[in-house]
């Protein structure tokens, strides 16, 4: 192998200019060009390049590109970088092929009209690489008027990963993981160590909406309705007639009470300890095994703009922390999970975890754009699922396809939806079949048609269109309900129509 080590003690401060280094991979080698001498350090091993920077004031600038089926680059910065991606293919066999020891913020940028694949294929050394297609150790942005895709096929590999921040803007980003977990950390089923005695009274038998209390999977009641007795003539105050009396055989639940499912290294699509903000671009997001979410950030996510598609195995998308959509449209679906899980403060509810305060903030915020938070597994999971804190609703077109049984789904209040919305119990979701929601004047306000099918589901459905005391129908195959808004959040009660 050729290696190459450049190592220049600067004797004047000097300022970076565009393009500082220039790196063209080619097969089994890459050829640098640095201009950027002053203390930068480049060491070449095949097509695997390291660099080191000790600029802290001036911003270093790299320009990728060629091809190589087993290269990398590790850059190591005490300041910003920028590194350009133009007509890039790149592919790791261990290890990020984007390896960022970043101290400060790396913009990474695809060149106008130019499209770029990193993947990578294995992760087992994790002990000395990083499992992501890009990991960054601070702030990252992603940005460029090209494409870039990120290909995660090995096992335990993750698509994007960070310690920080991520904000995406103009970018056409496009993010699939293909492959195993490396395993799964073993968990005790059953009522959680800090409880003796007798469980506490909630009123009922544990929600069924929070997919952190994972189970084999909630009885099967056939035909019926969600029961639980949400009343038509009720408002937001979601008052219940509680369970069914099952008599002395309640139904199994697959295990006891808590538990979930945890996985070595599951490869997420983008993943940040920080918060993850998408202000414009387009963002694709594909996950195929069990625990991988499609978007996680965190401290929060925020969509400001662009278009965003997820289609995740768990969580499509998926917080710690707040999740807010200002402006973004979005489509977030998930196979096996919520679609928009919102966890603020450990999520639950107390003694569990989550805020012991009555009032809480909102974990899922909508002033505009659109959202599609659409779960196909039914119940206990939502399209929306905000731990039983508030959702706040001032803006935006709003559907949402879920199921539940017992408690009520996360919905806003009277208080919290400034802009009126229902909750529908007991659409039925047929694949592929338009929904239609029409005005008192038969004019159609909006049309959304669903992917897969979802016997009786939950619904969330808002509307800048929506006005209250107003009427509306929605139709479908095999079904048609009219009601009335009567006030900003309204419970609509189940019609069936075979």
């Amino acid at each position: 192998m050729k290696k190459l080590f450049v190592w220049i003690v600067p004797l004047i401060v000097s300022v970076c200019h565009a393009e500082d280094i220039t790196i063209c991979y080619k097969g089994t080698s890459a050829k640098v060009t640095q201009k950027a001498r002053d203390s930068v350090s480049v060491t070449v091993d095949g097509a695997k390049v390291s660099i080191e920077s000790l600029y802290k004031d001036h911003l270093l600038t790299l320009r990728l590109t060629g091809k190589s089926n087993d290269g990398q680059l590790v850059l190591k910065t005490a300041g910003k970088a920028k590194v350009k991606l133009d007509g890039l293919t790149l592919t790791s066999k261990e290890g990020a092929p984007l390896w960022l020891k970043n101290k400060k913020k790396v913009e990474i940028e695809a060149v106008k009209n130019t499209e770029n694949t990193l993947t990578i294929t294995a992760c087992t050394d994790t002990a000395n690489h990083k499992a992501a297609t890009i990991w960054a150790k601070d702030k990252l942005l992603l940005s460029g008027t090209g494409k870039l895709n990120i290909v995660a096929t090995g096992d335990g590999c993750r698509g994007i990963k960070t310690k920080k921040d991520i904000t995406i803007e103009n970018l056409t980003l496009n993010v699939t993981t293909s492959g195993d977990n490396l395993g799964e950390k073993p968990f005790v089923m059953g009522v959680p160590p800090e409880f003796s005695g007798e469980m506490p009274d909630f009123g009922g038998p544990p929600p069924f909406g929070n997919d952190s209390l994972r189970r084999g999977g909630p009885p099967d009641f056939g035909n019926f309705p969600p029961f639980g007795g949400i009343r038509p003539e009720s408002n937001d105050s979601l008052r219940r007639e509680g369970p069914p009396d099952f008599g002395d055989d309640m139904p199994a639940f697959g295990g006891g009470f808590g538990g979930k499912h945890k996985y070595i290294s599951s490869t997420k699509g983008i993943a940040s300890k920080g918060k993850i903000i998408i202000n414009s671009g387009i963002v694709t997001v594909r996950t195929n095994t069990a625990g991988a979410e499609g978007i996680e950030g965190k401290e929060g996510i925020v969509f400001n703009g662009g278009n965003v598609d997820v289609l995740a195995t768990d969580d499509a998308i998926n917080a710690n922390a707040p999740i807010e959509f200002n402006g973004a449209d979005v489509i977030a679906r998930s196979i096996g999970n919520d679609a928009v899980d919102a966890n603020p403060e450990g999520g639950f509810f107390p003694p569990f975890g989550g805020n012991s305060e009555l009032e809480i903030s909102p974990a899922i915020i909508i002033t505009g754009g659109t959202v599609y938070a659409w779960s196909q597994v039914g119940p206990p999971e939502e399209g929306l699922d905000s731990d039983f804190a508030p959702i706040a609703i001032e803006g935006g077109t709003i559907f949402t396809v879920g199921g539940f049984i017992g408690e009520m789904p996360s919905v806003p209040t009277n208080e919290t939806a400034k802009q009126p919305t229902i909750l529908l119990s007991g659409l039925n979701i047929v694949e592929d079949a338009p929904i239609y929601i029409c005005d008192d004047g038969g004019k159609t306000i909006l049309t959304v048609t669903v992917p897969f099918s979802l016997r009786q589901s939950a619904t969330l459905i808002g509307s800048p269109a929506f006005k209250v005391g107003r009427t509306y129908t929605i139709k479908t195959k095999g079904y048609e309900n009219t009601f009335t808004i009567k006030e900003p959040f309204t419970a609509i009660p189940s019609s069936f129509r075979k």
